[in-house]
C-alpha cells in the first residue's frame, strides 16, 4: 500500500490502483492535490468490510475499480458490494465513487446495453455479476455512505489523446471515453458530487 502525504486537499483511497483506471485516477487524484492511498490486493480483501475498514480508515473519500479474474463474477462484485457498505462508514468514509459496466447500463430507448442486438454475449456472466454487484450496494447501502457508480458509456478509447471533457450520457456501444478523461469524471464526483444512488455513463466531449 503506498501513501503520499504533504500538503492535500483531501484523502483517497484506490481500491484497485494497478489498474488501467486506477492508475488514471491516482494520477489525476494526484494533480489535483489529494493525498492518496493505493490498495492493492496484497493489503487486504476488498470482500472483508474488516479489511476495508481498516484500510479506508483516516480517507475522506474511496474510489473502487477491482475484480478478480480468478472469482465467480456474481459471487465477487455481490461480496465487495457489501463489504464497501459496512466498512467505509466504519471508517468514517462518506463518499464512494466505484467504477461500473457499460454492458449493464439502459441504452436512451431502455434497453440495457447488453441486450441489444449483436452485443457479445461471450463475457455475460461477467455483466450480470457487475450490475449484481451495483444492486446490492444499492440495497445495503446505509443512508451515511453517499455512493455512486460511473462507467464508460460504450467502451474506452485506448489509442486517442484525451480530449479534455467529458458528457454524462445513456449506454450507446459506439460511445468512446479516454483513461485520462474518465478519470477527471470519478475525481469531479468526489470534489463535487453530483450523483448520488445511481449507475451513471460517461462519454467522451
Amino acid at each position: 500500500m503506498t501513501n503520499h502525504r504533504g500538503n492535500s486537499k483531501g484523502r483517497i483511497i484506490v481500491f484497485g490502483a494497478g489498474g488501467r483506471v486506477g492508475r488514471a485516477a491516482v494520477a489525476e487524484a494526484r494533480t489535483r492535490g489529494y493525498e492518496v492511498t493505493e490498495a492493492g490486493r496484497a493489503d487486504g480483501d476488498v470482500t472483508s468490510a474488516a479489511d476495508v475498514a481498516r484500510l479506508a480508515a483516516g480517507h475522506d473519500a474511496a474510489l473502487v475499480a477491482v475484480y478478480d479474474q480468478g472469482a465467480a463474477p456474481g459471487v465477487f462484485f455481490p461480496e465487495v458490494a457489501r463489504a464497501l457498505a459496512a466498512g467505509l462508514p466504519q471508517a468514517g468514509v462518506g463518499r464512494l465513487v466505484a467504477v461500473g459496466l457499460a454492458s449493464v447500463l439502459p441504452t436512451g430507448a431502455g434497453t440495457l446495453l447488453m441486450d441489444t442486438p449483436g452485443y457479445p454475449q461471450e463475457w455475460r456472466e461477467f455483466y450480470v455479476g457487475h450490475g449484481a454487484g451495483t444492486e446490492t450496494l444499492r440495497a445495503t447501502a446505509p443512508q451515511a455512505l453517499d455512493w455512486v457508480v460511473l462507467s464508460p458509456a460504450g467502451d474506452f478509447d485506448h489509442t486517442g489523446g484525451p480530449a479534455g471533457g467529458y458528457a454524462i450520457a445513456p449506454a450507446d456501444a459506439a460511445s468512446r471515453i479516454t483513461h485520462a478523461d474518465f478519470a477527471r469524471a470519478l475525481l469531479d464526483e468526489i470534489e463535487l458530487p453530483s450523483l448520488h444512488g445511481t449507475h451513471a455513463g460517461v462519454t467522451g466531449a
